[in-house]
């Protein structure tokens, strides 16, 4: 496969990764747990995703709200790519007994099933944790491992619901707003990567492993982090921002002729309000005495934001970003949609979005890395799998053999 090009030296690169030599046995669906899995199988480790008979459902999620989308499937090739499938009947005893050989061999088991079904099915923290005490046992839950709704399912709008998630975007008066899909789980999963690699780290001084949670809501609260300590610190609500209203003028968004917007992010505005008055062609505002220091532009907040708009509105925004470049040490930036996005000369340099060649589909372009390695990078070693792809090759590297396999189908435990 064609993997991100990286940052080392081709006599210092490694494609083994990170966490190469990790073993991960992840029974998850959807998207909370599996991007954790596809997290750690970019760092190197040989995640091994056991799916019931008839799949992860993701597989046939090709929806977004009224937008049914031929083709591929994005839900499931985003969250699942760098694991090995094997298709599993986990009520059946053999295929129990399958499991637990891997367990014995792996490092890691990761689940966001319901609380009580791994102690149903013989998958819980206390028996694998004997067969394998070096095993790191993470479960991604819904609300946490404890309190009256610890057995409740969740999917991420409801646990972002919770977190007050949904209010913390949009202005005053606005109905509580949609996030984009996959926010709330993709926080859950990274969360639970930082967990599992302290655990990791912590079993390497002292030899034995451990279990962690880490819920969707927790999650969300940790990630909502400034929003809350505002209320826990100060007993002050974080207002929902009107930009007609905010109290730095040069902390906004502004549209500009052609319809799209910049966001202007100078907190300290002293700093920059010389600078910024020539740009925008509103030098007789800079000694203006509503405007000529931090607490008059505040005071005058509304009056100043009203000129703004009527100067951003005076030119496209690319010219205004070539202002801006021109002018001075601004902190600001496009509002950029997807498409512009997957194109941003910035994006792409850092290989942000990267291409590897499909099996089935060709050159594709994918989400890449956060981070670099100057030795040991990430990549992009397999394709999201086939369903199964994988159980005959995984389960003759535990020691079963052909006619083991055979039975098994016959069976119908894989």
């Amino acid at each position: 496969m064609n993997v991100h090009r990286g940052q080392a030296d081709a006599s210092e690169r490694t494609m083994s990764g990170p966490l190469d030599g990790i073993r991960v046995i992840e029974c998850a669906i959807w998207i909370q747990g599996p991007t954790t899995g596809f997290m750690l199988g970019d760092l190197g480790a040989d995640v091994i995703k056991i799916e019931p008979l008839e799949g992860d459902p993701a597989r046939g999620h090709t929806k977004i709200g009224n937008l049914d989308i031929s083709g591929r499937n994005y839900s499931f090739e985003f969250a699942n790519r760098n694991k090995r499938s094997v298709a599993l009947n986990l009520k059946s005893e053999k295929g129990r007994e399958i499991i637990y050989r891997l367990i014995d061999r792996a490092d890691v088991f990761l689940h966001n099933l319901r609380l009580d079904v791994p102690e149903r099915l013989g998958l819980d923290y206390r028996a694998l944790s004997r067969r394998n005490p070096r095993l790191v046992y993470a479960q991604s839950s819904a609300w946490g491992p404890e309190g009256p709704d610890r057995g409740k399912a969740a999917f991420e709008v409801t646990a972002m619901a919770r977190a007050g998630w949904h209010y913390y975007a949009g202005g005053p008066d606005m109905p509580p707003l949609w996030f984009i899909s996959g926010l709330g789980d993709q926080l859950g999963g990274t969360y639970t990567v930082i967990a599992v690699l302290a655990a990791l780290w912590e079993r390497q001084r002292t030899g034995t492993g451990q279990m962690v949670d880490v819920s969707l809501l927790g999650s969300l609260i940790a990630g909502a982090g400034c929003a809350i300590s505002t209320k826990l610190l100060n007993d002050v609500v974080f207002p929902r921002r009107d930009r007609s209203n905010v109290p730095n003028a040069l902390y906004n968004m502004y549209k500009c002729a052609d319809g799209e917007y910049i966001y202007l992010a100078m907190i300290q505005s002293d700093r920059y309000w010389h600078d910024f008055c020539k740009v925008m062609g509103i030098c007789h505002l800079e000694s203006d005495p509503r405007f000529a220091s931090l607490e008059a532009r505040r005071q005058h907040r509304v009056e100043l934001i009203s000129i703004l708009d009527g100067a951003f509105a005076a030119r496209p925004r690319a010219q205004w970003l070539k202002l801006l470049e021109e002018g001075g040490d601004f902190i600001y930036g496009s509002v950029q949609t997807v498409p512009e996005v997957v194109e941003d000369p910035q994006v792409l340099a850092n290989e942000y979005i990267t291409q590897y060649d499909h099996p089935g589909y060709g050159p594709s372009r994918t989400i890449g890395f956060p981070y670099k390695f100057s030795k040991t990078q990430a990549s992009i070693r397999r394709a999201p799998p086939e369903l199964g792809q994988h159980t005959e090759e995984v389960l003759q590297e535990i020691g079963y053999t052909w006619d083991d396999i055979s039975r098994f189908k016959d069976d119908g435990v894989i």
